[in-house]
């Protein structure tokens, strides 16, 4: 978990804030250790690290360079440099380089465990020579190559006087490639090549995984901010326009909106009047007509008639850029979960290390030897990986995922299961969520032909929600449309257009129903067209089954109270209503503080925050990009079943993980004193600890079954 942030306030100079990529973090305890170690140097005022980023954000002097900052972050046995503008650049190229070594180890594990086949089945002589050499061959790139990421960061730990899980790996990986070219050069009966390989290969496959879940959690805050507008035409004094990008903006300047494009900065309505779409920040999603004097954001679209503003916040000033701060600090804060194989490993290098320092000074005593004790050594380190450990959590994650994936729900971080295991609370957004976010006719019987063919004509000119859902409808039902003349739009208010020399109109109601409703006028006949956002088909169902999982529903939406009272009623649960981001932030923070696990289902940008703050959060696959990337899962199709099904599968999940745990703990609580009495060699230890991760993966193998029995 995070350590509190250190802050001594340096009265010397300027405060300034710097951030650099610190890519060997690997553990809880590289949080506290850099957090603390920065804290204490002079002019530091404050440290905080972003584990998931594997960034670290320092508050300081200005007279305290980055220079300085990254030569501390060395001394504590970190290499760093300062953080690139685009991180995903960085998380890209860090996975590439990764994805390539696990690919390096796996063909040369392969290639070399075909070779050692043949030993085993009892070549001698030349021919297991020959073999042995051939598996040197291969073995030796493969190990300099694949082994890169292990040996860089044990060798930057032990510069600096300290130690790290890299280090027993790399010293056994070493060790047991040194002896069995040792072994392959006097013509001995054992080689070790293969496990060599076989361990960096399962090492490898962790990193991959943890990269690649990185780069998600990332690649959502770029996506927000890629929702503003890239620039916006000026007006100048003397009424000329000329195009400003977003980042030169500044409040006073006046902008020229034009109808279709996306707002580059806040600003204020000076003149014209338009709609807007503003399901960014409240979620809803019929758009909302406004005039002078009304305020609108960042990344909201103008859907009518051009419009002039007064820019009131730019760049990183903007309601949008806010929210996308907002997700970064919650993503930061998630980051602080920290799990039980954590722990243990922090207690793994320095085990280990005694361990084998003990048994070979142990067998050198007894009088066995050096050649005899180091190959016991080295088969304790070996045996003593910690890859069904490593596994315990991952091996599961990956099947409940790829089960889960089937039925219609993509997990996106492992470490979701873990979480969503936990959660007592679900609080679902309205519009896109319960409902299905597309607003649909509720009754068209009072409409004859002739009226519903006017009404499509009209309907399918529009791009208005509203309009869009009418047409659908109609064509549906078989309508054609009528043919008329003049069709126009006046934004805020309809369509017109004439129809046998009658005026026709689809308008809004003069007078307010408390819902989505258009009138449809044919001379002087009017008739209403109510509309309704309609609920998922399993919403009630879904809703039940959490609550026998002894998980209690309610609604934080941004969505108007009438719209969101409709929906409460219906279902049967308590409702917040008009939350804009901030404030369902706040909601999640008082929840968590009362010590509730709350997931958080959403759709909407506005939604974004909150999906990452929560203890865990699912997106339907209809949401926004941004709540995609910040939501843990996303659910396809209009079912709302996933939702129950992802915290059932979860929970069978976390039985599987200990399970899984205990089967680690009793193979090194038999392997572990086998190795130290001499009883095993490296090859049957690297054997013993890809038995077993193969057990652990078996168990967890167990959960594609169980995902079908929950589903069912």
């Amino acid at each position: 978990m995070n350590a509190p942030v250190t802050d001594i306030r340096p009265a010397e100079a300027a405060r300034i804030d710097s951030r650099f990529t610190v890519p060997g973090m690997r553990c809880a305890g590289c949080i506290g250790k850099i957090e603390r170690g920065l804290g204490a140097v002079p002019g530091v005022a404050a440290a905080r690290v972003n584990f998931s980023a594997r960034r670290v954000a320092v508050s300081h002097a200005s007279d305290l360079t980055g220079e300085a900052i990254i030569g501390e972050l060395r001394k504590l046995g970190f290499d760093a440099e300062r953080a690139a503008e685009n991180p995903l650049a960085r998380d890209d190229a860090e996975t590439r380089r990764l994805l390539r070594a696990l690919a390096v180890a796996g063909f040369g594990m392969m290639n070399i465990m075909l070779l050692s086949v043949s030993v085993w089945s009892g070549a001698e002589g030349e021919t297991r020579d020959l073999f042995h050499l051939i598996s040197a061959l291969i073995a030796i790139p493969v190990i300099a190559y694949s082994g890169r990421p292990f040996f860089s960061s044990a060798l930057m730990a032990l510069r600096y006087g300290r130690t790290n899980m890299d280090v027993p790996i790399s010293i056994g990986v070493l060790l047991a490639t040194g002896m069995s070219l040792y072994e392959t050069m006097t013509g001995g009966a054992h080689a070790y090549f293969d496990g060599a390989v076989m361990l960096l290969f399962f090492l490898l496959a962790g990193r991959v995984l943890d990269a690649m879940m990185r780069g998600r959690a990332r690649s959502g805050i770029a996506s927000l901010l890629g929702r503003m507008g890239r620039g916006a035409q000026v007006v100048g004094p003397d009424g000329a326009t000329h195009y400003v990008e977003a980042d030169r903006l500044a409040p006073g300047m006046v902008m020229l909106v034009a109808a279709g494009e996306a707002l580059a900065a806040d600003g204020e309505i000076v003149e014209g009047r338009t709609t807007i779409d503003s399901s960014m920040l409240t979620g809803e999603s019929a758009p909302r007509a406004v005039g002078p004097g009304d305020l609108i954001h960042a990344g909201m679209v103008n859907l009518g008639n051009p419009v002039r503003l007064k820019v009131t916040a730019a760049a990183q000033d903007t309601a949008i850029a806010d929210i996308a701060r907002l997700m970064d600090e919650a993503g930061q804060s998630r980051s602080r979960y920290v799990r039980f194989a954590d722990k243990a490993a922090r207690l793994y290098a320095p085990a280990v290390h005694s361990l084998a320092f003990l048994s070979f000074c142990g067998w050198l005593i007894v009088g066995g030897g050096v050649h005899h004790s180091l190959t016991i050594a080295v088969a304790v380190l070996i045996i003593t990986c910690p890859c069904a450990l490593g596994l315990a959590v991952p091996a599961a994650q990956v099947v409940a995922a790829s089960a889960l994936m089937k039925r219609g729900l993509l997990i996106k971080d492992g470490s979701a299961l873990e979480r969503l295991a936990e959660v007592d609370e679900a609080l679902f957004d309205k519009t896109g969520t319960l409902t299905l976010g597309e607003p649909r006719p509720a009754d068209l019987t009072a409409l004859d032909a002739r009226k519903r063919g006017i009404a499509l004509a009209l309907a399918q000119a529009s791009r208005h929600p509203l309009s869009r859902g009418l047409a659908q409808a109609l064509r549906a039902e078989g309508a054609e449309p009528a043919a008329l003349d003049g069709v126009g739009e006046t934004a805020g208010s309809g369509m017109t257009g004439r129809f046998e020399g009658q005026d026709v109109a689809l308008l809004r109601p003069e007078i307010e129903t408390g819902g989505l409703a258009v009138d449809l006028l044919v001379g002087e006949t009017r008739a209403r067209i109510a509309f309704a956002d309609p609920l998922r088909p399993d919403a009630r169902e879904t809703l039940a089954q959490l609550a026998a999982q002894g998980v209690s529903s309610a609604i934080a939406s941004g969505d108007r109270a009438q719209s969101v009272a409709v929906v409460a009623r219906e279902l049967g649960l308590f409702a917040a209503a008009g939350m804009h981001p901030a404030d369902k932030l706040a909601l999640l923070e008082r929840k968590a503080g009362q010590g509730r696990k709350v997931l958080m289902i959403g759709d909407g940008l506005n939604d974004g925050p909150a999906l990452a703050r929560a203890h865990a959060s699912i997106a339907p696959g209809g949401a926004s990009d941004v709540s995609q990337q910040a939501a843990d899962a996303v659910f396809v199709g209009e079912r709302l079943m996933p939702v129950a099904l992802a915290v059932r599968v979860a929970r069978a999940t976390m039985r599987i993980v200990r399970q899984n745990f205990a089967l680690a703990v009793v193979y090194n609580v038999f392997a572990v004193p086998l190795a130290i009495f001499g009883y095993v060699t490296p090859l049957v230890a690297a054997i013993a600890m890809s038995a077993s991760s193969l057990i652990v993966v078996g168990n967890s193998l167990r959960l594609a079954r169980a995902a079908g029995k929950e589903a069912a």
